[in-house]
């Protein structure tokens, strides 16, 4: 029987009419927290339910944490819990049960805490007397708000609020701020809908619930910017906001069928975390793109974005153009040191929290990244292939020239070819690549490399922006596409002079503020792979490089090798394992026509994400598959989060050698699937205006749903 990666892929109600569409519950690393998300806002709790004063809990929206206690408890005991079921990213079941009464040796009391997000949080609390006699009990509910910054919270250094005043209404809790010198004043309030008793911090009923009844409270949390603005009542029996979009999310995404039940499943779970992860732009409500990652990183990010965006193509192309889109409206316009910002520069995070203001300078977007602008560029040109209309691609042209023009003035510092970043003040990044740790970027040896640092997949994303600006000239007819290709060739060659290291085998990973080559082995070369701008010649090499032990852990490629000085198979950026890196390391290798270890590295991949529950985390440790039969998490690692999420979408992509070229009328295909994933259906893929079906087995395959202009050749 196939396993498909549409099967059971519905929300429900609560507890009655759970389904497990979800997969494995959102818990963070620790197996202890919980986490429920819809966007932008999110709620970190324990697994009863519970968010607790000094833990790095809270209810947060717009990178401010609006509730920081939420305690229930009935006759002043917390409620044991019993498990925790998600029913949705965006909502979440807490079961469990009141402490047994002196003298008895089971309780009769069920509470159920029925919790999702939508804007705010709402939450419905239900008493469920299973005994034969009336039950009378005080529920309590203890809140408290301190408006801390979630960078203060993750890093566990909150200071009091003092400016946070408790107000008891007549049927609500409010917490009002005074206004700050930064003018972040804001209103929190706690509606509920059954009559209880409000004192500071604290709301109570005394209840009564007769034998095999249930007693029910509804409540909802929510800031607003005005005082006397009450919240919007919950109905749990609704279709929520975001149920609607999540179940549009489903609709419109291609359906998969495989008998590889572990990859259904880590299909069902990519595209859920991605429909989760997306958040929007009140002004543009149209405008999708995807948060970098939960929980830490529910913002606006120009490479991961970008990069999630790419991957995710096969999905929805919309996301791509969101994400272009958005990110030209805060394209750079002038030079700021304290944020980093130039004129074309393509920004790297942004925030909306106090303490983040300060850290960039005043400002909420933070440019301090050397790859998300020609991965602007890049991205627009795929989309191109993919079927972008024309008004679309015209209306983000000046926002491409101009993160080109970055490249020539700013990104290149110096004038010698190459993309190289040095931070502009202490507040700065140091490493302004995906490996953005202070000490991701060394030597063999282990040495740090000092700035300027020309890292070597930059340049090769900076080959393919001017390779995507050549397409693009091409299809306007603006008679630049030569001139476009010829940088393109000129930054190639130089690239394979410079940075080749013909004792090694590899090419360095970057180039230090001396120019002398960075020599490490690091994944980094496999971006070169993907982009292209790896000289035929060294592919071999290259690629014998990143499937040797030092580099392949079984579970997917190292960052870092584990023969170079700064290996720690525990660190952030050398030797742990990211999804994402890897699958793009397998893209890299398909373009070359390495398909046997195309297929062996994504086959690990996948491997990994079926020990995780079909649900890849941000990255893990990089130990041997040989010395530990599953991957060991990183501890603080983001789950879900966005690319990790979307890497399996890039492995399959890659192994169906799926390329579009609608400019000119075609579409290559040729797959390479493992047998235990065939056959395999793909139903309803969106390529441009087009919804096709793919069928593979071990013989053959088929498209269905190709207009007659268009023609599908094979990859052979």
């Amino acid at each position: 029987m196939s396993a498909g990666w549409d099967e059971a892929d519905r929300g429900g109600q609560a507890p009655g009419g759970w389904s497990p569409e979800a997969g494995p519950a959102l818990l963070g690393g620790d197996g202890g927290t919980a986490l429920v998300l819809e966007g932008a806002t999110f709620c970190v709790s324990r697994r009863g339910g519970d968010i607790a004063p000094d833990s790095p809990h809270g209810l947060f929206v717009a990178d401010t944490r609006i509730v920081s206690r939420w305690q229930l408890a009935v006759d002043g005991q917390r409620v044991e819990p019993l498990i925790t079921l998600n029913v949705a990213r965006y909502r979440a079941t807490f079961v469990g049960r009141t402490r047994p009464r002196p003298g008895r040796a089971d309780s009769t009391l069920l509470v159920l805490r029925n919790r999702w997000i939508d804007g705010g949080m709402h939450e419905e609390i239900t008493l469920r007397n299973l005994g034969h006699e009336a039950a009378g009990v005080l529920v309590t509910l203890a809140v408290d708000a301190d408006l801390a910054d979630l960078f203060e919270v993750k890093e566990g250094r909150v200071t009091p609020h003092p400016a946070v005043q408790v107000t008891p209404g007549t049927d609500m809790l409010a917490f009002r701020s005074a206004a700050p010198a930064d003018g972040r004043g804001m209103q929190l309030d706690v509606a509920q809908e059954t009559t209880a008793t409000i004192t500071p911090g604290l709301l109570s009923w005394a209840v009564v619930v007769p034998p095999r009844a249930q007693w029910s409270t509804s409540l909802t949390v929510q800031a607003v910017e005005r005082a006397n603005s009450p919240p919007a009542r919950p109905d749990p029996n609704r279709a929520s906001g975001p149920a609607g979009r999540l179940e549009a999310w489903r609709l419109a995404s291609p359906r998969i069928e495989t008998p590889d039940a572990a990859l259904a499943t880590t299909l069902r779970t990519s595209r859920t975390d991605l429909g989760a992860l997306q958040i929007t732009d009140p002004d543009h409500p149209q405008r999708r793109v995807v948060a970098a990652g939960a929980p830490w990183f529910m913002a606006l990010f120009g490479r991961d974005s970008l990069l999630t965006s790419w991957m995710a193509l096969p999905l929805d192309q919309s996301l791509a153009l969101g994400t272009l889109q958005a990110l030209a409206q805060h394209q750079g316009t002038q030079e700021e040191p304290l944020t980093e910002e130039q004129p074309g520069r393509i920004l790297h995070e942004m925030r909306f929290g106090r303490e983040a203001q300060l850290a960039l300078g005043g400002g909420t977007a933070y440019y301090g990244t050397a790859d998300a602008t020609p991965l602007f560029v890049a991205l627009l040109g795929e989309l191109h292939r993919w079927g972008l209309p024309a008004a679309k691609r015209e209306e983000l042209m000046p926002a491409a020239d101009r993160a080109l023009a970055w490249i020539e003035r700013y990104g290149d510092r110096d004038g010698d070819g190459f993309v190289e970043y040095q931070r502009c003040t202490d507040r700065g990044l140091a490493n302004q690549g995906w490996k953005d740790s202070f000490d991701g970027i060394n030597d063999a040896a282990g040495r740090i490399a000092q700035p300027p640092v020309a890292l070597c997949e930059v340049q090769g994303y900076v080959y393919a922006a001017y390779l995507a600006r050549a397409e693009l000239a091409d299809a306007r007819g603006d008679g630049s596409a030569e001139a476009w290709r010829e940088r393109a060739t000129r930054l190639k060659a130089a690239f394979n002079e410079r940075y080749w290291l013909p004792d090694r085998g590899w090419y360095a990973v970057a180039l230090d503020g001396d120019k002398r080559p960075v020599d490490a082995l690091t994944s980094n070369i496999a971006h070169c792979l993907w982009t292209g701008i790896v000289a035929d010649e060294h592919a071999a090499a290259v690629v014998d490089q990143l499937n040797a032990p030092p580099m392949r852990t079984g579970f997917g490629l190292r960052t870092l090798a584990s023969t170079m000085g700064a290996y720690n198979p525990m660190s952030y950026h050398n030797g742990s394992v990211w999804p994402h890196d890897t699958a793009i390391a397998v893209a890299g290798l398909m373009r070359y026509g390495f398909t046997t270890q195309a297929q062996q590295l994504g086959g690990d991949v996948l491997a990994a994400a079926a020990q995780f529950g079909g649900r890849l985390p941000e990255l893990f440790c990089g130990f041997d598959h040989n010395e530990f039969p599953t991957p060991i998490p990183y501890p603080t690692s983001c789950s879900p989060q966005a690319w990790s999420a979307a890497a399996p979408l890039l492995i399959m992509r890659a192994l169906a050698r799926l390329d579009p070229d609608l400019p000119h009328q075609r579409i290559t295909l040729g797959p390479v699937l493992p047998s235990q994933m065939l056959p395999l259906r793909i139903e309803q893929l969106p390529i441009g205006d087009m919804r096709l079906t793919i069928e593979v087995d071990t013989h053959e395959w088929r498209v269905t749903g190709v207009p007659d202009h268009i023609t599908v050749r094979s990859a052979d």
